[in-house]
């Protein structure tokens, strides 16, 4: 990932509070990390552009593999990790789709 596109404090914190009040979309269970579960997640990025994921107690994998995983094979920012759940960022590609990141790149 290039560092152009890391987000700044400011909107790394705009978007915790954004995500607070989110139930988590997806869970890592006991089929771990796979290139299907990324797609779905960047499918899901795509119309949402910031979603929770949670680790299941059968999860085999921990939070950091998980982060790690997710920001070395997509352009998907962890935004936040508390406890087994993540928070995850991508802006949407379709304008339409892009109420949140539209915000953010203003900041």
């Amino acid at each position: 990932m290039e560092d152009d596109n890391l987000l700044r404090g400011k909107q790394k914190r705009y978007l915790r509070a954004h995500a607070h009040n989110m139930r988590p979309l997806f869970s890592v269970g006991k089929n771990g990390l796979t290139e299907a579960w990324l797609d779905q997640l960047t499918g899901a990025l795509e119309n949402r552009e910031l979603i929770k994921i949670n680790l299941q107690q059968s999860a085999d994998v921990t939070v950091d593999e998980t982060k790690a995983f997710i920001e070395d094979n997509t352009n998907i920012q962890v935004v936040q990790t508390i406890g087994r759940v993540l928070v995850l960022y991508r802006p949407a590609t379709d304008e339409e789709n892009q109420r949140i990141s539209s915000i953010v790149e203003d900041m």
